[in-house]
């Protein structure tokens, strides 16, 4: 039992780190937030809402520069003033900015947020088991090694978290009528717009798939749709 026990308190320690940081993340979220009151995008959210059989989507401004979306632990959803003022200056689109939610919309339905408490818990003992285990056969570096490996896994599970929000995103929107078009074209827009170069990354390293690769599952998805439906 005792050689267990390293396994145990590492799974214990990243629940508490996870509970922690979702506390914190609360916290921050609550202090510099507001609910978003554009009437432009209230008319989309109210259309995918209609979709999803519920009153009404409440989306939130996080008073921070970068452009990003969120999906809050507690299932609340946040677009960046940043990407905001994107919008607000005509560089992305009020269609686009509805995608934007409804992927962080997808985080939420498919419990993304929660599974990442697992993930998160997990991902701490295996890095702890692998660290202790390469250790003894590559002394000084298998620590390295162990993180590395772990840091892999966590990427790999994040790219898959973001088809799934994608997919999510793209039978909402076209069931809003909103359709599949503004993933795509907010997908090409988004390394300029976060002044990032995904492709100076291999893609087997990055939280987030790449642009093309995003695009081309959503085409997959209108290609099998298209095929189902009757002429």
């Amino acid at each position: 039992m005792l050689k267990f026990t390293p396994i145990l308190l590492a799974i214990l320690y990243g629940f508490a780190m996870y509970r922690f940081s979702a506390w914190r993340t609360a916290r921050e979220l609550d202090a510099r937030s507001t609910e978003l009151a554009d009437p432009m995008l209230r008319t989309l959210t109210d259309r995918m809402a209609a979709a999803l059989g519920i009153d009404r989507i409440r989306v939130h401004i996080y008073e921070i520069d970068p452009v990003n979306g969120l999906a809050a632990p507690d299932g609340r959803i946040f677009i960046t003033r940043g990407f905001y003022n994107k919008f607000r200056r005509g560089e992305v689109s009020a269609d686009e900015m509805a995608s934007v939610i409804a992927h962080e919309l997808g985080h939420v339905a498919l419990g993304h947020s929660r599974r990442r408490m697992i993930d998160f818990s997990g991902q701490n003992a295996l890095r702890t088991a692998l660290a202790m285990v390469l250790s003894r056969f590559l002394p000084g570096v298998g620590v390295m090694i162990a993180g590395a490996l772990t840091s892999l896994l966590a990427a790999r599970l994040s790219r898959s978290d973001e088809y799934e929000a994608d997919a999510y995103a793209a039978a909402l929107l076209t069931k809003a009528g909103i359709g599949v078009e503004p993933q795509k074209t907010l997908f090409r827009k988004l390394e300029d717009l976060t002044r990032q170069r995904g492709g100076a990354v291999p893609a087997w390293m990055m939280s987030h798939p790449k642009t093309s690769e995003r695009i081309a599952a959503l085409e997959a998805l209108e290609a099998r749709w298209a095929a189902a439906t009757p002429s």
